[in-house]
Parts: C-alpha cells; sequence; structure tokens
C-alpha cells in the first residue's frame, strides 16, 4: 500500500505541481486551505505533509502545530520563502517541523527529502510497534508475577494443609496395632507423602527467591564455618558412610558478607549435588573437593569439584532451568530439578551467581560473594 502525502497550498496551480512531481511513488491528498487539510487528516492516514508557510487564516507552522494533536507521527515538511524565514524559526518547533524547504522549490531536491520523510515515518512506526510489543511483553510479565503470588498462596494453603493432615494421621496411625502388610503399605504412604512436602518446600523456596521475596539477613560472617565439614547433612553423609564419595575441605579464613541461613541452604545443595553426581573411581571412593579464597574484585569464591564425565556446554546452559533433571527418567528418577535454580536464585538476591566449568575427568560449579 502506497504511502500518503498531504500537499497544502492556497495556490491551486502550486498542489497541482506537487501531486505531479509525487503521484507516481505515493497516493497525493490535495488542499487549497489549512481548513480543507485538517479535515482531510481526520478522515485519512497521512504519512508526510507538505504545507505552505504563507496561507490566509492559518500559516504553515499553525496548521502543522494543528496536525501533531491529529497524526502526530506524520513527518512535516514547510514550504517557504527566503522573506519567512526569520519569522518561521522560532515556531519551527512548536510545529514538529522535519525539515522546511525553499520556494521555489528544486524538484530533485523536494522529492529526495520526501522520499527521506517517508524513511523516518517507516522508522517511527516500526520503533511504535516494537514499543507496543514491548508493552504487551511487560504487561505478560506482570501478570506471570501476580500469577507466581497467587502459585504460593495456592501452594500454602490449598496444597500443605492437606498434606499436614496426611502426615498427622499417619503418624497416629503408627501408633496403632497394625498387620505386617498394612505397617509396609503405611510406610509407603508417609515416604510419598514426605516427598511430596519435599517437592512443594522446593517450589515455594524457588518462588519466594525468584520473586525477591525471600528477605536476606546479612552480616559478617566466617567463611571457614559457613562453608566446612559442620554443614555435611545427614543425605550427604550417606554417600560418605557408603564409601561413594571422600570430601576435602580447603577453605581460606576471611569475613564475607552474606544472610548465614540462605549461604548455608545454597552450599549443602551444591555439596550434596557434586556427591550425588560424583563419578566413583575404580580405585575407591570419588573425591570431592571443596576450596575457598579470595579472588579478585573484593571477592571470596567458593568452589566445588567432583569427578564427573565430560559435560557439554548445551547441558551446562540447561541445568539451572528450573525443572531439569539431569538424570534417566525411566530410573525413577528422585529429585525435583529445583535444588541449582534454588541456589542460584538464592544468590542472585546476594548479587552471585553460579558458573559451571567442565574439565576432562570433573565438573566445577563456582559462586563468589563480598569480602567484609
Amino acid at each position: 500500500m502506497k504511502h500518503c502525502v498531504l500537499c497544502v497550498d492556497d495556490e491551486v496551480d502550486n498542489v497541482d505541481a506537487l501531486e505531479r512531481l509525487f503521484r507516481r511513488k505515493y497516493r497525493v491528498l490535495k488542499a487549497t486551505s489549512a481548513l480543507e487539510a485538517i479535515e482531510l487528516l481526520k478522515a485519512n492516514n497521512v504519512s508526510v505533509i507538505i504545507s505552505d508557510q504563507r496561507m490566509p487564516h492559518m500559516t504553515g507552522v499553525e496548521l502543522l502545530a494543528e496536525s501533531v494533536k491529529l497524526q502526530p507521527s506524520t513527518i512535516r515538511i514547510l514550504l517557504t520563502g527566503y522573506t519567512d524565514i526569520d519569522s518561521v524559526i522560532g515556531a519551527i518547533n512548536k510545529g514538529h517541523v522535519y525539515r522546511y524547504v525553499t520556494k521555489p522549490w528544486d524538484p530533485v531536491d523536494l522529492s529526495n527529502a520526501v522520499d527521506k520523510a517517508i524513511e523516518r515515518f517507516e522508522i517511527g512506526e516500526e520503533l511504535i510497534e516494537k514499543n507496543r510489543a514491548l508493552e504487551l511483553a511487560l504487561s505478560e510479565l506482570r501478570t506471570l508475577d501476580q500469577a507466581k503470588s497467587q502459585f504460593m498462596i495456592l501452594v500454602n494453603h490449598e496444597l500443605k494443609t492437606p498434606l499436614t493432615s496426611m502426615l498427622s494421621f499417619a503418624e497416629l496411625l503408627a501408633e496403632t496395632q497394625l498387620l505386617p502388610e498394612q505397617t509396609r503399605m503405611l510406610s509407603r504412604i508417609r515416604s510419598a507423602a514426605l516427598r511430596l512436602q519435599e517437592m512443594i518446600n522446593d517450589a515455594l523456596e524457588y518462588v519466594s527467591a525468584e520473586t525477591a521475596q525471600t528477605m536476606l539477613d546479612c552480616k559478617t560472617l566466617p567463611a571457614a564455618r559457613i562453608f566446612s565439614e559442620t554443614q555435611i547433612t545427614e543425605p550427604i553423609r550417606k554417600f560418605i558412610q557408603d564409601g561413594k564419595v571422600t570430601i576435602k575441605f580447603s577453605v581460606t579464613p576471611a569475613q564475607i558478607s552474606g544472610d548465614e541461613k540462605v549461604l548455608i541452604n545454597v552450599f549443602r545443595r551444591l555439596l550434596h549435588n557434586a556427591c550425588k553426581f560424583a563419578v566413583t573411581e575404580a580405585s575407591g571412593a570419588a573425591i570431592v573437593t571443596v576450596t575457598g579464597n579470595p579472588a579478585e574484585g573484593n571477592c571470596y569464591e567458593i568452589k566445588i569439584r567432583n569427578p564427573s564425565l565430560p559435560i557439554d556446554d548445551k547441558v551446562i546452559s540447561s541445568l539451572l532451568k528450573p525443572f531439569t533433571l539431569n538424570e534417566n527418567v525411566l530410573n525413577h528418577t528422585v529429585g525435583t530439578g529445583l535444588g541449582l535454580s534454588i541456589s542460584q536464585a538464592l544468590l542472585k538476591l546476594h548479587g552471585s551467581k553460579l558458573g559451571f566449568t567442565s574439565g576432562k575427568n570433573e565438573v566445577a560449579v563456582t559462586f563468589k560473594l563480598p569480602l567484609s
């Protein structure tokens, strides 16, 4: 569809000449007065207005200023004589004039000016469309944030309440006289309920951190205490007792800044992950190492390494996506795929992030925290 050019001049010969100049490339509208031009603007989408300055009842600048209210994105060109320039300069911004052309105009110069004006109009329209798309995307993000909040309310009340009842009644039932078969079935019910509880808690923790609803209590903390063997949990200890892993710590004493409970939570998740996926060596237990050292930028870097087969970049990039399971689902994996996502979201609240590197025989995960 051709762009529309509106030509305005109180002299009929001039608008006819402008029409002949542009009619091959553009759809041309003609007006011999400012009032007639305004009516045409109300009824048509115009890309470029070319208006003479000296017209009865309303000057070109006044017309162009009025056109801004009707079609703000239209590009405006003013035709003026040399003697009009001084009076026009002061009012040029009022009419949002893109360019002025002196009369008598040069057809080539004016043609080029209109072509450039059309290009600018198209860029402006494209920008408007992109802004609309961005506004729509922003609206969708706001809706998503609201959905996350509603999800947390739903999970907290509608899921956790009946789950708590299930676990409570299971405990009461366990205190009664049961047959062996009933005891076995009750144990499975309780295990499934606890597993569901863990999944719900992980989902809530992730959404809370990702939406910045997790409030931090940042203090000065000793790195050697936060990232030490004292943080080994029972599931991690089981890997050690089963002879699957050995954990070695080498943490340089330093004072760091952060929320103690949150950082311990992150560290335990990452350490459990490293033990879980450590490839056991033929000679014995796999060695998982934890190191902590001051780094550039007044930071302290924690690195957790475990023996592993090489992981390609595509897999690494997917590890931080929620509900990503780096296991064979057909083998009845246990895991929500949220551990790394939760760690990343919690570290983001500290202004940090996880980093992954994969070598020939090991995988390392790192993060940095500010030194105090």
